[in-house]
């Protein structure tokens, strides 16, 4: 009863709430890069000129005169990222179960009560555990190469480097991870609450249902359009698309510049040449002699009456 009294004595600590408070800003974050970082990857549906467009922009090529924009532009956005990622990790890790009794004792409260909100709890658990491994990979490799977001870099990559499966599974677990979390903030913050909670927390789930669906969809569909790139650049590995672009460019220029001359040699082919018949009657026509011939003709008669 004394230590009882003694425990209930001691100040509570603010800290926990603290780190909650720092692991949802950092979630925040974290699931609103996603959201982006998806939608630009999954440019490459519309081509790999969009791809590069969207790549060359992001490293602020808009701000360089010659175009090439600043791959440091994406190293320093990769620490940032790195950091916020291990930060929400660390804190992620607090509420894990951390050994098999524990997981089965959480397993067993979540078959007898069959709540949505700890299934989804469970989901970001295992996603969250994937994303560890397979997070820091990538985040490694853009590290190390902050200037290889190419099409044909990227699809190298996917293909020639054997990364697809890791891409493939980080894509699903990334997705699920993400929007769950983004989706449990508002829950836990009370966001977008408004007058009925019940009709708020349906309109919510429906959205991020709708999201989940919708990032998969595109994910899939921009790593499949990688993996057709990388299939077919497999015997010119490591070619960027500018070079692979600017090649094309003056290939078309030299057919153009070919077929413009050879348009114009068949135009001065077609040329009509000037009749020389014309030409010598006309001296005809202008010459002394046939002038006086015409004239001796026209005073004949005339003589003639005179006899």
């Amino acid at each position: 009863m004394d230590s009882y009294i003694i425990e209930s004595n001691k100040k509570k600590s603010r800290m926990p709430a603290r780190l909650d408070l720092v692991q949802s800003g950092t979630g925040l974050i974290l699931g609103v890069f996603i959201w982006m970082h998806l939608l630009f990857d999954s440019s490459i549906i519309l081509g790999k000129g969009a791809f590069h467009f969207v790549s060359k922009n992001l490293e602020l090529a808009f701000l360089s005169d010659t175009g090439h924009g600043f791959p440091i532009a994406v190293f320093f956005a990769v620490i940032v990222i790195g950091t916020l990622f291990i930060i929400h990790a660390m804190l992620g890790v607090r509420k894990f179960p951390i050994s098999w009794k524990q997981h089965r004792i959480i397993r067993d409260q979540m078959q007898m009560m069959n709540h949505s909100e700890t299934n989804l709890w469970y989901i970001q658990v295992v996603t969250g555990f994937i994303m560890f491994f397979a997070g820091s990979v990538h985040l490694y490799v853009m590290f190390a190469n902050p200037g290889s977001i190419d099409p044909y870099l990227s699809a190298d990559r996917i293909v020639s480097g054997h990364m697809w499966p890791l891409y493939l599974v980080l894509l699903v677990s990334v997705v699920l991870h993400g929007n769950i979390g983004l989706y449990r903030l508002c829950m836990k913050w009370g966001w977008f609450a408004g007058k009925d909670a019940r009709k708020s927390r349906k309109t919510l789930q429906t959205l991020k249902n709708r999201l989940i669906m919708f990032y998969l969809t595109i994910g899939i569909l921009g790593l499949l359009v990688f993996v057709v790139i990388g299939i077919n650049h497999r015997d010119n590995v490591g070619e960027r698309y500018a070079a692979h672009a600017t090649a094309i460019e003056q290939v078309h220029a030299m057919e153009d510049t070919r077929e413009s001359e050879g348009v114009q040699t068949l135009e001065e082919s077609q040329e009509p040449e000037e009749s020389p018949v014309v030409e010598d009657n006309q001296d005809l026509e202008e010459s002394p002699a046939m002038e006086e011939s015409q004239e001796l003709e026209e005073s004949q008669p005339v003589e003639e009456s005179h006899e």
